[in-house]
């Protein structure tokens, strides 16, 4: 009987504890602060303010409720419209679903990867002609690099349309001297399992409007009124982050910069091993702007090479090593197929050409050299067998 063994798993990005989160878990245990609230909740929320320069911060259950408090801040209800960025992951734009408005969906440009400036001027000047300008404009930074923020704010404060900027994915990046997620009106953070640093699951409503910030804490708690019986005049949500979470979250902040600083060099490790290769080009990284490198995301040039990346893919899973497409971009979604879409030129659509030619290798900041270097040789062997035929 012949035995095989299994390659150990590699994982896109798997969580990565500072070894401090006990001193926080336990305090909240010794002190009975187990349920939703609580003293980790308040320091946590206070240092990612002070970390990334802002006025305060709710710590909430995840990015995606982060988000739907923000467009309730801003009033988005029934019958209005939101811009939000294509190329992202589908919890961007359900919460606003979850409002009932609907979804505008702006294309990338080829720069950032991120939302073009080109594509939503034409939206945001379709619309004044519609006599409708959008509630808001979802702007998503992809894989932990910031997009054209200083373009996008420009255009939204001329026509004077709100920003929530979805940071989910890029914490500890910075544009322009400035943090990522700080440009908008509201920013969100998410601490899910694959995150730069998580909490298992959480998010982070950010701003510098306080005023704000205290609506959402008291939507955010069932939005109870202040009385001594239970007694709601507003929908509320039950979204605040647990004090145990908050406690993992505040270890997690403090190893952020060292994670950024790993994530980026095995990103250069990646441009080092396989930039020489004609068909492969890197998402680029904006002039003075530095990306978290989250994930690191590349390209296959098709009229280059005649590799897929479905055979990429399919390689990477061979060896028992886990990687993705780029996102699927929402206008191509069954979900939101029947809602309007603006690209970045005509007959020129960014987002679904980094669909079929892009995708995320494993980047975890505990990921060894030696396995990183298993995905490199696995993609080196996949383009060389394929060009020997």
């Amino acid at each position: 009987m012949i035995q095989t063994t299994m390659k150990s798993r590699i994982l896109l990005s798997s969580p990565h504890l500072s070894g401090t989160e006990m001193k926080y878990i336990n305090e909240a245990f010794e002190t009975n602060w187990v349920a939703p609230l609580g003293p980790n909740v308040d320091a946590f929320e206070l240092e990612i303010a002070s970390y990334v320069g802002v006025n305060g911060a709710v710590a909430v259950s995840s990015g995606t409720a982060a988000i739907h408090l923000a467009l309730s801040l801003l009033d988005v209800e029934k019958g209005d419209t939101v811009f939000c960025s294509s190329l992202t992951f589908v919890a961007t734009a359900n919460p606003i679903l979850y409002q009932g408005a609907e979804p505008v969906f702006i294309d990338s440009e080829p720069d950032t990867w991120n939302m073009s400036p080109a594509a939503l001027e034409e939206a945001i000047k379709d619309a004044i002609s519609a006599g409708k300008l959008p509630k808001a404009v979802i702007i998503v930074n992809l894989y932990g690099q910031s997009a054209k923020m200083e373009e996008l704010v420009f255009i939204c404060k001329k026509y004077n349309v709100p920003i929530i900027e979805d940071a989910a994915e890029s914490l500890g990046a910075m544009y322009k001297g400035k943090a990522s997620g700080t440009f908008g009106d509201f920013g969100i953070y998410s601490f899910n399992g694959n995150k730069i640093i998580t909490t298992s699951g959480g998010g982070m409503l950010i701003s510098n409007n306080t005023e704000a910030l205290s609506k959402a804490r008291f939507l955010s708690t069932q939005a109870r009124d202040p009385a001594r019986h239970y007694q709601h005049s507003k929908l509320g949500y039950n979204y605040r982050m647990s004090n145990i979470l908050a406690g993992i979250g505040r270890s997690q902040l403090e190893v952020l910069e060292e994670r950024v600083k790993t994530r980026r060099g095995i990103f250069e490790t990646y441009r080092q091993e396989l930039a020489h290769i004609p068909a492969i080009s890197f998402m680029p990284e904006l002039k003075n702007t530095l990306s978290n490198r989250w994930l690191t995301a590349l390209t296959i040039n098709k009229d280059i090479s005649d590799v897929s990346i479905n055979e990429i893919l399919t390689s990477l899973e061979s060896e028992n090593i886990e990687a993705r497409h780029v996102w699927k971009p929402l206008h191509m979604q069954p979900l939101f197929e029947k809602y309007k879409y603006y690209s970045h030129k005509k007959n020129e659509n960014i987002s679904e050409v980094l669909f079929h030619t892009g995708i995320c290798l494993p980047s975890g900041s505990n990921m060894s050299l030696k396995n990183q270097m298993r995905v490199i040789d696995c993609i080196k062997n996949t383009l060389s067998r394929k060009k020997a035929k």
